[in-house]
């Protein structure tokens, strides 16, 4: 996945409560107008906080890769079962 932009992730709505969990004085708008962009949501941090972009990095990382569709289990079983079912039997 690409992790600078995950506006078109369906979970786009579950990584902006955790990110707001984490960092409270960062709105919705304010989180919409990064467009799901981490280094501007980084950019946004710093100015929320006034910390360096270091400070937030890996939690903010953690976070995306937390809802990375990718990595989750329930699709990767699904799509194994897919294919197990395609295969044609001996």
């Amino acid at each position: 996945m690409n992790e600078s932009k995950i506006t078109t992730n369906p979970k786009w709505s579950e990584i902006k409560v955790d990110i707001k969990k984490s960092w409270d004085k960062l709105s919705d708008s304010d989180l919409e107008k990064t467009k799901g962009d981490m280094k501007e949501i980084n950019v946004l941090l710093q100015k929320s906080y006034g910390s360096t972009q270091d400070t937030y990095s890996q939690k903010l990382t953690d976070i995306f890769h937390k809802f990375d569709t990718k990595t989750d289990p329930k699709k990767d079983t699904a799509a194994v079962s897919e294919t197990t079912q395609s295969i044609p039997k001996a």
